[in-house]
């Protein structure tokens, strides 16, 4: 690729980061709120579109292998009959799944949620049906927020900072602001996400260095301690199997990705689940492509 052409999608990328930043500011508030807390928990959507107005985060739950959705209108379980909402509202500015049932969430209380505004990090260990608060409860909203079995990271526009237990935080030396991030199962290696390029991380967060194979990424997910993937503002997908140190071009998604998730089934497969603005793509094969989630 030459300079000009290098510098033009560079540039396109990063504002397309930047535009996906200000949509989702903290002081936006949900929208249509009322009538989505008048559906109540549990019940049914329509299935043909997203059910919240902007979705901040997409998991595969190990204990189930479903998809959820994490909107500025609450959790969704996507299943044959398409997305129903688990749990309270809560505006969900950053989700991870950390184990079978297992997830962490943060952003501001829901109408009829009882929550201090920031809601600080929350746990769920009943896959989205109750949430217990942790910590930082009225001082952190954390938009860009990742979970091993071992620790959670998470980064609130103040600090990046992890945490063992949930409520003991410490911070980390990140060089940037992040924008998106994940962390590799075993604990051991970050990858963040940011418009001057992606970096990552070795030793949990104690040393940075710039991943310069690797394309403009807008979202990561690890699939196994080895093997993750990012997806660019335009919707190429990259692939790494030795932890970020080399990439690859794989398939392509229509539209800027909002969140990725991406899980290795039994055989071995790569199952990648993709959002963007108004639709949910999957893959159980890149070479084949994406086609729309099932349900959705």
């Amino acid at each position: 690729m030459n300079r000009a052409r290098r510098r033009a999608t560079a540039t396109a990328a990063a504002l397309g980061m930047t535009l996906a930043v200000a949509a989702c500011s903290p002081d936006d508030a949900p929208e249509d709120a009322a009538s989505t807390s008048a559906a109540g928990a549990g019940v049914a959507q329509t299935a043909g579109a997203l059910p919240g107005g902007h979705v901040h985060g997409v998991a595969i739950d190990p204990e189930d292998d479903l998809v959820y959705l994490a909107t500025h209108e609450g959790l969704y379980r996507y299943g044959t009959s398409g997305p129903t909402r688990v749990g309270p509202v809560i505006d969900l500015m950053g989700f991870t799944v950390a184990g079978p049932g297992h997830f962490y969430a943060s952003g501001h209380p829901g109408p009829g949620t009882d929550l201090p505004d920031p809601v600080g990090l929350l746990e769920s260990t009943d896959s989205g049906a109750t949430w217990t608060p942790l910590s930082r409860q009225g001082e952190s909203d954390f938009h860009a927020l990742t979970a091993s079995g071992q620790v959670v990271v998470a980064f609130d526009g103040v600090a990046l900072r992890s945490t063992e237990d949930g409520t003991a935080w410490r911070d980390l030396p990140v060089p940037v602001a992040p924008f998106a991030m994940d962390i590799s199962p075993d604990g051991s290696t970050i990858v963040v996400t940011h418009r001057d390029g992606p970096i990552r991380s070795t030793d949990a967060g104690a040393t940075w260095g710039p991943l310069t194979d690797a394309p403009l990424l807008q979202v990561v997910d690890w699939a196994d301690d080895r093997t993750v993937l990012g997806v660019t503002p335009d919707g190429q997908v990259a692939v790494s199997e030795d932890a970020g140190a080399t990439w690859a071009s794989a398939a392509r998604v229509e539209g800027a990705p909002h969140a990725l998730a991406v899980r290795r089934g039994t055989t071995g497969a790569l199952r990648v689940v993709v959002a963007t603005a108004d639709t949910l793509l999957e893959s159980v094969d890149l070479a084949a492509g994406f086609a729309p989630l099932a349900g959705s």
